[in-house]
């Protein structure tokens, strides 16, 4: 029962930074896609470390394509990935509605057991319980879907609204 309710409210949260992250990526101008980049380079960094950070154990991990693959970086480099191209809007949304699916079946997959997995970098640099891999996941959705909405304020003046739980 307890773990239900974690589970839900898990959800109902993560959910609503994704939902949060998916209308700034939205909103932000058609004409301001590829130039500059600082707004498209945060969009991808945060929903390749939302996917990467969902997988364990990580070794296994490789983006859905078009989105680079992991197989062409040094694991110890993986913080320095860039992508091979400016990737659509389009392609940015449906790698974050992919996102939102697979955080989803995480979430809703937890158990007493694997709730207490590790999920260990391959470079050992991070060692977490799956459960607060999970929260830290969670955090970095929202610390730059935060910066992403500061990012729309400063250049067109609006931001898409708080979203207080997952539709």
């Amino acid at each position: 029962m307890i773990l239900t309710l974690f589970k839900e409210s898990l959800w109902q949260q993560f959910g609503a930074g994704i939902n949060m992250l998916r209308n700034a990526i939205t909103m932000w101008p058609d004409e301001k896609w590829e130039h500059p980049r600082k707004f498209f380079d945060m969009a991808y960094h945060t929903l390749f470390f939302l996917d990467y950070y969902l997988t364990n154990p990580p070794e296994g991990f490789n983006p859905p394509l078009p989105f680079t693959l992991l197989s062409e970086m040094p694991q110890d480099r993986i913080d320095d990935i860039m992508p091979d191209r400016v990737y659509t809007k389009q392609e940015m949304l449906d790698y974050a509605d992919a996102c939102r699916k697979k955080c989803y079946a995480v979430i809703d997959g937890l158990t007493e057991e694997n709730i207490q997995a590790r999920w260990i970098e391959p470079d050992g640099s991070r060692n977490l319980l799956m459960i607060e891999m999970v929260m830290l996941n969670m955090r970095h959705v929202q610390h730059h879907a935060a910066q992403m909405n500061m990012m729309l304020r400063n250049e067109i003046g609006d931001a898409p609204g708080w979203i207080s739980r997952a539709n």
